[in-house]
């Protein structure tokens, strides 16, 4: 069951290590509830649970070579859970590859790096901010 006063993370990531440090990294927030994936395929399997923001990673396919890529999993989610946003999470530092996932409907491109978390809060900030201002906007519209 979702705790309302959380933001239900989705953290989606073939390295481990990162995936963990993501994860940890997190967790020391008490606002987030953190469920991690290694491949698109686990992600999209468990969108019952309803996700507020997904980070997704570019490449997954360093686990299973046969596995589903971050854009295909993108294009899923968004198929699935249109509103749902999602950032995507690459260390390739191209901006083709960037466009791409804008493309595709990512609400964000960041690259990994050692500024790759603070950057990746700060997308989820502007992600709230503008649902929240977008439901005033909402209530307002109704008024009139």
């Amino acid at each position: 069951m979702k705790n309302p006063t959380k933001i239900k993370l989705f953290l989606v990531d073939d390295d481990a290590l990162f995936l963990k440090s993501l994860e940890i990294e997190f967790l020391q927030n008490e606002a987030f509830d953190v469920e991690t994936f290694a491949t698109g395929e686990l992600c999209i399997a468990n969108l019952s649970h309803h996700p507020d923001v997904i980070i997704l990673d570019y490449h997954l396919d360093g686990i299973e070579k046969n596995a589903m890529n971050g854009i295909a999993t993108l294009d899923c989610i968004k198929e699935k859970m249109p509103a749902t946003p999602v950032v995507m999470l690459s260390s390739q530092d191209k901006i083709d590859v960037a466009i791409n996932c804008m493309h595709h409907n990512a609400f964000d491109y960041v690259v990994k790096s050692e500024t790759a978390f603070v950057r990746l809060q700060k997308n989820i900030d502007v992600i709230f901010k503008f649902q929240k201002i977008k439901k005033q906007l909402s209530w307002y519209m109704d008024r009139m």
